[in-house]
């Protein structure tokens, strides 16, 4: 006897983040490059993602799904991702895609709903450097995160346009490093 599956929805904020240029680096700079690059992005997003709360889901490669059970701790992990590869002058630029929403945990251990879908395709369209985020995830951002809006975006796979932000982290010095609700 087959039991009907138990759904258990949940409000989580996802951050697919990506390095920009992978294959073609690795093609002309070697594996020994590309693995030492690898490594150096891995450490640097779980050195973050750990200080801001923020859960590392899975590694995709040369990316990786990042899930936060409130937005500003996602959208500050992201950006101070990028920032601290910057400093370390990373030879590759990342672009991320950002939603927040309701989502099916399936299984207690996956996500599954549109909103993990929009923010991995918003990551595979965004361009080198790029943060593209949905409203919702802008609204929700740190104050001393730029918006700038990038109008209504067909996604593939959605029936509906979505309106996109890109955000750009500034330098800031908050005392905290998000809003606390």
């Amino acid at each position: 006897m087959q039991r009907a599956p138990r759904v258990t929805r949940v409000e989580r904020t996802f951050g697919f983040i990506d390095i920009s240029g992978f294959t073609a680096y690795t093609d002309s700079h070697g594996d020994v490059a590309a693995v030492t690059a690898l490594y150096e992005f891995r450490f640097v997003v779980r050195d973050i993602a750990s200080s801001h709360g923020v859960r590392i889901d899975k590694w995709l490669g040369d990316g990786a799904m990042l899930v936060g059970v409130t937005t500003g701790p996602l959208v500050y992990a992201v950006l101070d991702i990028e920032m601290r590869l910057a400093e370390l002058q990373f030879p590759l630029p990342l672009r991320a895609g950002l939603a927040v929403g309701q989502v099916i945990l399936f299984e207690a251990e996956d996500y599954i709903g549109t909103i993990v879908n929009l923010a991995s395709r918003l990551c595979s369209d965004a361009t080198a450097g790029q943060t593209l985020a949905t409203e919702a995830v802008a609204d929700l951002a740190p104050e001393w995160v730029l918006r700038k809006p990038m109008g209504e975006v067909m996604i593939r796979g959605l029936a509906a346009p979505v309106p996109v932000v890109s955000l750009i982290g500034l330098p800031h010095d908050t005392g905290l490093p998000y809003e606390v609700a």
